[in-house]
């Protein structure tokens, strides 16, 4: 197939070179013409170890090139800018030519909407079964590196999630199919704001039970707001739900996890987003989420410590204490 990547940062710059060695004709795009340019010269990614040296990738500079005759296109840039991408889009094509794959994971602020509902509010609600979710525990570099991973597809077209299957399973990369596309977004997006607590709680050395506490109580309200989404609570047990907080809740390769750790010490969320050097999506998904906890009236206490960890109103230990003294209820999941 042609298919067509927007967006070539770590993500999707991986996920490009995955399909291409699977043998489809990949066409690449970025708003960032550094990482263009140093694609285009064969050099490293600016973000990864490994270069794209003899993987044959088409790289493009404008969007109407880049979805020319594209059998379908994989979306691969940061929540934020997924509106501005899609609008682009829209205004070539008033309707989505192919299926679309969502990489994106995070909560669109302001609208409080989801990846996949971002998409409808642009191309309209006919456009739900041309829309894929492809989300769960993978990192690039380990992508990069052919290492096993499993991932799951949300969609409500069994075809579409067929294709989406069918391009990019190989010896290393299985993919599942799940009607719940909505469920497997929130889990996607929901699990970078526990991370990030994870991340404060290394930082601050609180040991592994703290860790496996806010992992565990972190799933209960991943879950409590997918629900409340109407989404399907089993879906938050899965791969993009608990696997992927379980991988981001666990390791420094985590933009997320590191994010909280820099955070831990002292340094204010600019600071700490410097030196990532890219996008936390926890850290504005948070917000998000805050948000439309309060409006279900969900109680969501990581939640809202990681909120008040980023808009500097309590210490990441004043945050600690505070989780430590709420009062005590009956465990329920």
């Amino acid at each position: 197939m042609k298919v067509t990547v927007l967006g070539l940062g770590m993500w999707g710059f991986c996920l490009a070179r995955h399909l291409a060695l699977n043998g489809h004709a990949v066409t690449g795009w970025t708003i960032e013409p550094h990482i263009l340019e140093a694609l285009r010269r064969g050099d490293d990614h600016p973000h990864l170890l490994r270069s794209c040296r003899g993987i044959p990738i088409q790289l493009v500079s404008t969007i109407e090139e880049a979805i020319e005759k594209a059998d379908l296109i994989v979306e691969s840039v940061t929540t934020g800018g997924l509106r501005a991408v899609l609008t682009k889009l829209h205004s070539l094509v008033p309707r989505l030519p192919v299926p679309l794959v969502l990489t994106s994971k995070g909560i669109e602020q302001k609208t409080h909407l989801i990846t996949p509902d971002v998409v409808t509010s642009i191309f309209g609600p006919s456009c739900v079964n041309e829309v894929a979710m492809l989300s769960g525990p993978s990192f690039a570099a380990e992508v990069a590196r052919h290492l096993p991973t499993a991932v799951v597809c949300g969609g409500v077209s069994p075809e579409v999630c067929d294709t989406v299957i069918n391009v990019f399973t190989s010896k290393v990369f299985r993919v599942y199919p799940n009607v719940d596309v909505r469920g497997v977004a929130y889990g996607g997006a929901l699990k970078n704001v526990i991370a990030i607590s994870c991340g404060v709680a290394e930082g601050l050395g609180l040991g592994t039970g703290a860790m496996a506490a806010l992992v565990t109580r972190g799933l209960h309200e991943m879950v409590k707001l997918a629900v409340a989404e109407s989404c399907q609570a089993q879906t938050l047990y899965g791969l993009s739900g608990l696997g992927d907080l379980y991988l981001t809740c666990s390791s420094p390769m985590s933009r997320n996890f590191k994010f909280g750790q820099l955070m831990s010490t002292g340094l204010s969320r600019k600071e700490a987003e410097n030196k990532i050097g890219m996008v936390v999506e926890g850290a504005y998904t948070c917000e998000a989420a805050k948000e439309l906890a309060d409006q279900h009236g969900i109680q969501m206490p990581i939640t809202e410590a990681v909120f008040d960890i980023l808009t500097g109103n309590i210490s990441a230990t004043e945050a600690v204490t505070r989780l430590m003294l709420r009062d005590v209820k009956e465990e329920r999941l």
